[in-house]
């Protein structure tokens, strides 16, 4: 135990006025500094990521895993300050960047030994604290469940959120004939094409037909991937855009958990996969083997900033000092972001 650690007993930490509630419910206050347990790690937060579960739980609406922190974000860089009891992968200074199930909103976290990724010199603190959540759950959409390989096409909703930008550029890595995203504004349907491996195609889900427009790109066939963050709006479109044997992963219902009808027709014969998935209630130990497989470690070593010249980059949509936590979750709230928004602790 290094001599801080019996010295500071209590931490700063983005903390929720009453339990729950609006963006102004945000504040800084004095909390429990943790302590690792056996297999744990305690890392200094340097900068963590904004993600739209955060928004949820601060609404209420999100449920937390057993045993995870009760403040907000699950991703973040930062430097090993102390080691739990048997812990062998790490030493006191390590950089890096990691998953949690909760409690990345403050000057300390724990985190199991597992779930922490060495933050290679070429990638900013702001940078490595992009990565974790996004990459990994666009990983596990589309390759382990949407098993993704060289020539199929995808469509990818959400697209200039962190979690399309990753699973479109992962898509193209891997061969992806084509890749459809979809999102909002021109501008940021501009920019997603723009980018190094970035959309092949994009469509603008409020004035266009993007089941339509899959068709047209595939000329008949459909995608044989869907990564989805919306749920009942999108559903028929989906399923529609969606070829013989395709695939679809969702993530999220952002328009509803609801559909009132549905067709099973087409599900059952177009042979259709659909999985739901959500990385954060999942077992420590499915989290860590997603981490460390090499399927995984080969992708996240391409990726760089967005200057870094990587076949996969992170970008940046906007950084903010924690004091300006709740500014941060506006520009959340508001869909302003294309790419990530990541807040200092400083």
């Amino acid at each position: 135990m290094t001599p801080s650690a019996t010295v500071m007993s209590t931490m700063r930490a983005i903390l929720i006025k009453d339990g729950h509630g609006p963006i102004e419910n945000l504040y800084i206050g004095e909390t429990d500094k943790p302590v690792p347990t056996k297999g744990e790690v305690l890392v200094k937060i340097v900068a963590f990521g904004l993600n739209r579960m955060d928004h949820y739980q601060r609404q209420g609406g999100y449920s937390i895993p057993p045993g995870a922190s009760s403040i907000l974000g699950v991703e973040f860089s930062g430097r090993v300050t102390e080691l739990g009891e048997g812990v062998t992968r790490w030493a006191v200074g390590d950089e890096v960047f990691g998953l949690v199930g909760g409690g990345a909103y403050a000057e300390f976290i724990n985190c199991d030994e597992g779930l922490l990724l060495k933050k290679p010199g070429h990638l900013s603190w702001v940078e490595a604290a992009s990565i974790p959540e996004n990459y990994i759950t666009a990983y596990q959409a589309l390759v382990k469940y949407g098993e993704v390989k060289k020539g199929d096409h995808v469509l990818v909703h959400a697209g200039a959120s962190g979690v399309g930008i990753a699973a479109i550029q992962i898509a193209r890595e891997l061969g992806a004939a084509t890749v459809t995203a979809t999102a909002s504004t021109a501008e940021k349907l501009n920019w997603l094409r723009s980018i190094p491996n970035g959309a092949t195609h994009t469509v603008n889900y409020r004035t266009e037909d993007f089941a339509a427009e899959v068709k047209k790109t595939t000329n008949g066939k459909g995608v044989d991937v869907v990564i989805d963050f919306v749920g009942q709006s999108h559903w028929a479109k989906n399923v529609e855009s969606l070829a013989i044997d395709g695939r679809m992963t969702i993530l999220a219902t952002m328009s509803g958990n609801e559909v009132s009808t549905v067709n099973l027709g087409p599900i059952l014969y177009k042979r259709l996969r659909i999985q739901g998935s959500t990385l954060r209630s999942r077992s420590l130990q499915y989290q860590t083997e997603l981490i460390t497989s090499s399927s995984f470690r080969d992708i996240i070593d391409k990726v760089t900033g967005v200057n870094g010249g990587g076949p996969i980059r992170t970008y940046i949509h906007k950084v903010y000092p924690w004091t300006e936590i709740q500014s941060a979750h506006h520009e959340m709230a508001d869909n302003k972001n294309s790419g990530k928004i990541i807040v200092e602790v400083r």
